[in-house]
Parts: C-alpha cells; structure tokens; sequence
C-alpha cells in the first residue's frame, strides 16, 4: 500500500482515539452492570444538562435511535441502579424530565477521571489558535458523521 495522506493519518489516528474511548466505556458498563446503550444514554443526559436542553423520555429515545420500548428499558436499568432521576417538569406536570444522578457522575469520575485529566493536560500545551484548530476540526468532523446517519 502506498504513502497515506497526512489527511488519512489523521483519520486513522480519530478512528483509533475513538476506538480507545470506546473500549473504556464498554469496560464502564460492564463494570458497573449496565449494558453500553445505558452509558451512551448518561453521556446524552450530561450533553443535555451542560447544553441546557429539557431531557424527556422522547428526547433520549430520539438520540439513542431507539423505539419507545427500548427507551424505558434503558431509563428503568439505569434508575434501578440509581445512576438517573426522573422528575415533573415545574413548568409542566406532565412532562417527565430525565437527570443523571449525582452518584452516577462520580462513578463515572472514578472510572473516566484519570483519562479526562490527561486529555486535559495535553489539550494544555497547545496555544489558543492550535486549541481553536482542534475545536474545529472535531465540530466539523462531528456534523460530517452525523450528516451521513
């Protein structure tokens, strides 16, 4: 095979971060009882707390791809072991909002905080405009991904 563009370098070594994230997060659910779906699951429960979006039910079957069914089984693995609440929306009771417990997110602090923190200190020895590159190259590499789905 010949030489590979830097392009695909970067490609190949995106594919292999996100291989390696991958296996840490199956190592979590297993770890810790819960099938990979219910981790995926937290991680958009946290997205849309930091984001400040509502999380139903509906919500989260929408970014899970799964049916109704498949949502509530996930939402009661994950409340039975205590790692999501449900609430009434206060401003309308008869919505359901979904939160990841506290208890939930130091768990995952456990197990993800070391490989948080030196993502971290990496990210630390480039300057603003490498930053702000880097920034721009995973939004667009994000929207490319999800554009295809």
């Amino acid at each position: 095979m010949g030489e590979q563009s830097s392009e695909m370098e970067i490609v190949h070594l995106l594919r292999k971060v996100t291989v390696e994230f991958g296996l840490r997060q199956a190592e979590f659910a297993s770890r810790n009882g819960m099938h990979p779906t219910d981790v995926r699951a937290l991680i958009c429960l946290l997205d849309a707390e930091r984001a400040g979006t509502d999380a139903t039910a509906g919500w989260l079957g929408a970014q899970l791809g799964l049916n109704s069914a498949g949502t509530t089984a996930v939402i009661d693995r994950l409340e039975r072991l205590d790692h999501l609440t449900r609430t009434r929306d206060p401003r309308d009771r008869r919505r359901v909002l979904l939160a990841v417990d506290p208890r939930a997110v130091e768990l995952g602090w456990a197990f993800f905080g070391q490989l948080i923190e030196k993502t971290v200190t990496v990210l630390r020895d480039f300057d603003e405009s490498e930053t702000e590159a880097v920034r721009r190259f995973l939004s667009a590499a994000h929207q490319a991904v999800t554009a295809i789905r």
